[in-house]
This record gives C-alpha cells, sequence and structure tokens, in this order.
C-alpha cells in the first residue's frame, strides 16, 4: 500500500472503472479545476522545479500538493501524508481527486528518477487536465 491508498490487485473491473469515473468528475469539477489552477501556479513559482514523493514537506522540499499547501499557507506539518481524508479536506477537494494527485506524484512519476523529472511529469500531468476556459462555459 502507498500513501495514495492505491492497491496493484484490482480483479473488480467495475469497482476500478467506478473509481476511475469518480476521479475524472472530481477533476472536471469546480473545486478540481480550481486546484489544478493553482497547482500549475504555484510549480510555475518554484525557484527549483523539484518534487519530493511521500511527504507533502520534508529537508526543504515539496511533493505537488505540498508546494500548493506552502503556497496557501498550510501547516503542512501537522497534516498526515497518508491520510487521504485530511488531505483532501485541507485542499477543498474530493478525496479521489486527492488520492490520484499522489499517485501521479509519488508513483506514476516513477520514483527512480529525479526530483526534476517528477516536477516536468506533474507539471504536464496538471496541463492534461486543466479545462481550457472556453470548455468551461460551454
Amino acid at each position: 500500500m502507498s500513501r495514495s491508498d492505491y492497491v496493484d490487485d484490482c480483479d473488480d473491473s467495475l469497482a476500478m472503472g467506478r473509481w476511475r469515473a469518480q476521479v475524472m468528475s472530481a477533476i472536471r469539477g469546480k473545486r478540481g479545476q480550481k486546484l489544478l489552477r493553482d497547482l500549475a501556479e504555484a510549480l510555475d513559482a518554484m525557484p527549483e522545479k523539484k518534487l519530493i514523493a511521500n511527504e507533502l514537506k520534508a529537508n526543504g522540499g515539496y511533493c505537488a500538493l505540498g508546494v500548493l499547501g506552502e503556497k496557501r499557507g498550510l501547516n503542512l506539518d501537522i497534516i498526515d501524508p497518508e491520510d487521504s481524508e485530511t488531505v483532501a479536506d485541507q485542499f477543498d477537494i474530493a478525496e479521489q481527486l486527492a488520492r490520484e494527485i499522489v499517485y501521479q506524484n509519488d508513483e506514476a512519476s516513477c520514483s527512480w528518477n529525479s526530483p526534476e523529472n517528477r516536477w516536468k511529469y506533474m507539471r504536464n500531468w496538471v496541463d492534461e487536465h486543466l479545462m481550457k476556459a472556453k470548455q468551461e462555459h460551454q
């Protein structure tokens, strides 16, 4: 098990499909899109384009959500990075989206990659999921 609480042994394809639909709904929703816009801005503002895995903040580094939390003035030291319910609540997003971002940051970006490559991966992931202003008003 990981910080995202995702597991590798998903034998129920219907449950997986429902979960993926919930994740995509959270991404497309108003709160999800706001988070992605804010996250893009926070990532772009980083002086050193590097992200860590497995923690919101450690040794002067941040994961993707940690960067945004720092920008928003959240006390990251009191948020348990493995408690996705609390993380979601603190960032005002659906728990499914919190888990997805953590998964993308920690696991999908290949933890063996450099912190710089993790930043590039996450910045690209955010861009891929941001809806353009025109689409949001349709």
